[in-house]
């Protein structure tokens, strides 16, 4: 759908809704009224009406190539490559591709870290005309096998290792798999660490057999890179299928047209629009296999032309030593490792200064992390919000000027935010009201493959139904309380895990915390917290529970504690509530909960 098409459809939901917007009437964008709440709130400079004519992903690459090319581009353990160098490998990996079968139609699975082969394959796989299909490299074999049927890939890029390849190699005899392309990890490095590596790190090395179903990278390469372009439609045409659970848990592949990724590409970028001739670099440690990571740092990047530091995974130390050496002015990550570095001992030993704006997204981040971290670096955290459906940003906080507290931000343009009744979810609500957030743009996805129901379900009105409950303020700010599907409902009453684990937080001992519902005979479920407390801190759940008496109402209280020494997460590093939920219990402090539930007002 173009931008224009969707604030037309816009124009008409308000009319239908017919409530008077805070922001008046004060000029036409196309044949709609301004009437969204948060256009006067937007930060100068960037236009919320922007029309952005669809797109290939392949346009962001050639548009950035022609503009950087004698740039840096990459920068992976000590070696770089400018923006030609790796438009001249996009090229040639693309016919080598188009040599061996990859189309129209054609899926190509990327298991790989954050490295050069990722930039490089991802942006082949494109030009040849396939669909991209993104793999955890931490998948255990048999997601993989299930993931890989469910797509139909045909073909896998994977790098030469022993974490990875097996992993890999295995499925040529149980899915529907046919061809390997094999990366050699020495052959990125620059040649004092390729040369390092080949010794020290020889055990990690596999051998790969020579046969027709496997394909070292260098022979796909083996040619001139001239290829007879493919002809994109970048509205129907899907560049990746990214997997995710949705609403409902389950695994299946979101189909991202050219045209979203295009589209949600240029939105980040505008909001974070040009301060300056200076050439900018981006620390790329959010894994670009997560949406989040594709879109905001390598997407956005490279189109900004910025130098992309990789590093292949998240160490506190690697990152910290990375920023202090190569002076980047742009971060993206995920709450955990913001509050990584706020718990490093001796932060003050880097030099974090070259830092402008940091970006903290796919998961809360508590006020806490937020003010320890500005306080420590002097660098704005902004939060964002979004979700792989909609490729994936959303929301985003303001670099300059208010950044509203607890607020996830303001829509990025062309993007509508509306609230929907949780019980009705065709019904609009007021401003200010609770309710399920939905999102409409550019930047949605087309739907779920061969789910055909849970694509109904969750596009139902129009709309990208999140599964997220929240509100915005008058002022075109959006609130996100919680997940649908992680409400507690004790004794009738809904509670919300961020609201309670926002509240522990407050306690000065406490390091972090994840609030769940577990069933409870009397009152259908109660509230449970799982606890990390800080090094050296003691406390019980009677003395945690004192501390919250005036912070929480009564059914919000956690009636089980229970303290660990860490929390497992997810891979892009959200605490897991799924995982903490199945596990064994460990220390547990169990307040009684026999008596009778009070009634709901």
């Amino acid at each position: 759908m173009r931008i224009s098409e969707g604030i037309g459809l816009i124009g008409e939901r308000l009319k239908r809704w017919g409530r008077p917007f805070k922001t008046p009437i004060v000029g036409p964008i196309g044949d709609v009224p301004r009437a969204l709440p948060w256009l006067d709130s937007y930060p100068k400079g960037v236009d919320w009406s922007v029309q952005i004519t669809p797109g290939s992903v392949t346009k962001i690459w050639d548009e950035a190539l022609a503009a950087y090319a004698e740039r840096p581009c990459l920068e992976f353990l000590g070696r770089s490559y400018k923006y030609k160098d790796v438009g001249d490998l996009i090229d040639r990996a693309a016919k080598g591709l188009m040599a061996r079968g990859v189309g129209k139609g054609v899926r190509v699975g990327l298991l790989l870290p954050n490295c050069p082969y990722y930039v490089i394959c991802f942006f082949a796989v494109l030009k040849a005309g396939g669909t991209v299909v993104n793999f955890n490299p931490l998948y255990a074999p048999r997601e993989i096998a299930r993931q890989i049927n469910d797509a139909g890939c045909k073909v896998m890029v994977t790098l030469n290792l022993k974490a990875m390849y097996p992993k890999v190699a295995a499925r040529l005899e149980d899915t529907c798999l046919e061809k390997v392309i094999v990366c050699g990890m020495g052959r990125a490095l620059r040649l004092r660490e390729a040369a390092l590596f080949a010794v020290l790190r020889r055990g990690a090395i596999v051998n790969v057999p020579s046969d027709d179903r496997h394909i070292r990278f260098e022979k796909l390469t083996s040619n001139d890179g001239d290829f007879d372009p493919v002809d994109i439609d970048p509205a129907t045409d899907v560049a990746l299928l990214q997997y995710t659970g949705g609403t409902t848990g389950i695994p299946k592949g979101a189909m991202l047209t050219h045209a979203n990724l295009h589209a949600n590409t240029l939105q980040t970028a505008m909001w974070a629009h040009s301060r300056g001739a200076r050439q900018d670099k981006m620390i790329a440690v959010l894994p670009f296999f997560h949406v989040f990571g594709l879109t905001g740092v390598m997407g956005a990047g490279l189109y900004k032309g910025v130098e992309l530091i990789l590093l292949p995974r998240f160490k506190v130390d690697e990152l910290l030593t990375a920023i202090d050496k190569h002076r980047p002015n742009w971060f993206m990550g995920v709450p955990t490792m913001y509050s990584a570095i706020n718990s490093q001992k001796d932060l003050d030993k880097y030099d974090l200064s070259s830092l402008d704006y940091c970006i903290s997204g796919g998961a809360a981040l508590h006020k806490e992390i937020q003010a320890e971290f500005e306080q420590r670096t002097g660098c704005r955290l902004v939060e964002g919000y979004g979700l792989t459906e909609a490729s994936p940003v959303c929301t985003i906080n303001l670099f300059e000027g208010e950044n509203r507290a607890g607020s996830i931000g303001l829509p990025v343009p062309g993007t509508n935010v509306e609230i929907t009744d949780l019980e009705d979810p065709d019904r609009l609500v007021p401003h200010g009201t609770h309710g399920e957030i939905c999102i409409t743009g550019p930047q949605v996805m087309a739907g779920y493959m061969a789910h055909e129901e849970e694509t109904a379900t969750t596009m139902r009105g129009g709309r990208l139904h999140t599964g997220d409950v929240g509100y915005i303020d008058d002022d075109g700010y959006v609130f996100i309380i919680d997940r649908i599907k992680d409400l507690i409902i004790t004794g009738g009453f809904n509670v919300y895990p961020r609201m309670v684990e926002e509240a522990v937080l407050l306690h000065p001992g406490v390091k972090d915390v994840v609030a769940c519902g577990v069933p409870d005979r009397h009152r259908g479920e109660v509230v449970k917290t799982f606890i990390v407390l800080k090094e050296g801190a003691g406390l019980t759940g009677g003395e945690l529970r004192q501390f919250l008496k005036d912070k929480l109402a009564p059914f919000e209280m956690p009636r089980r504690i229970e303290f660990r020494e860490t929390l497992p997460q997810t891979f892009i590093g959200k605490p897991s509530r799924a995982a903490l939920q199945a596990d064994k219990p460990g220390r547990e402090d169990i307040e009684d909960s026999a008596e009778p539930a009070p009634a709901p007002a």
